[in-house]
């Protein structure tokens, strides 16, 4: 099965674990499909505590900084709604009770789409792939998504709580070493550029985003049967029906 079409889709969540995931990896998507009036919700793990390049930033004040970034950056791509989970960075693994707070989002937001990391190892892409938060949040979510958020008996609180199950239909994973679908994010990718470069204490100090960006999916253009100087996003996208 094919991923659906934009127009028939309502609601899209993104599970990331830090600040500026989002940005990074999809933030053409993201812009698209809320130009096309899908409501785009971010759940972010942690605050990326562990992350910044000002070796006199007070650490203590790095999560808030983040938060504020994170914020900032989603509003310009027309994100709905941003929440964290506060956890710290490089902490993340399969917990029960982690797993009920993405079941709590998913039943809230009611995503017809999730957006999330691959939790598998992308060699074409190492360094990716070697965050341990990554690669945990990807089966996090995968886990929450099926069998957790469509099952009433799981997380009974949930259901007293008034939070009904929820299907996902689409699982559309970051860095995965099968990429399936491609999104020409041509006509946002300066809304990408600038969603990124809003996260200034990870990438302050490099200047314009905008060559490095392009550097970094220009690959996606002859993958996803493109013109030249188009430019797309990469994304395996799993069909949960």
């Amino acid at each position: 099965m094919s991923a659906s079409r934009d127009d028939e889709v309502e609601r899209a969540l993104t599970i990331v674990a830090h600040p500026d995931d989002a940005e990074f990896w999809a933030g053409g998507t993201v812009a698209l499909w809320a130009a096309s009036g899908v409501e785009v919700s971010y759940l972010v793990l942690t605050d990326g505590d562990a992350g910044g390049i000002d070796p006199a930033a007070d650490r203590n004040d790095i999560p808030r900084i983040r938060r504020v970034e994170q914020k900032t950056s989603a509003s310009l791509l027309g994100v709905k709604g941003v929440e964290f989970l506060g956890r710290h960075e490089g902490e993340l693994h399969q917990s029960l009770e982690l797993r009920r707070e993405l079941v709590r989002v998913i039943r809230q937001v009611r995503p017809q789409r999730v957006i999330t990391w691959s939790p598998e190892w992308n060699w074409a892409r190492f360094r990716t792939s070697c965050h341990v938060d990554h690669r945990a949040t990807g089966e996090l979510a995968l886990t929450a998504v099926y069998p957790d958020a469509g099952n009433f008996f799981a997380h009974p609180a949930l259901a007293r709580d008034g939070l009904e199950p929820w299907t996902v239909s689409e699982i559309w994973l970051l860095n995965s070493p099968q990429p399936n679908h491609y999104v020409d994010i041509t006509d946002f990718f300066e809304h990408k550029v600038r969603a990124v470069e809003a996260h200034i204490s990870q990438v302050g100090h490099r200047g314009s985003m905008a060559a490095s960006l392009r550097e970094r999916i220009a690959p996606n253009t002859t993958a996803a049967g493109l013109s030249a100087g188009r430019l797309a996003e990469a994304f395996q996208v799993v069909v949960n029906r």
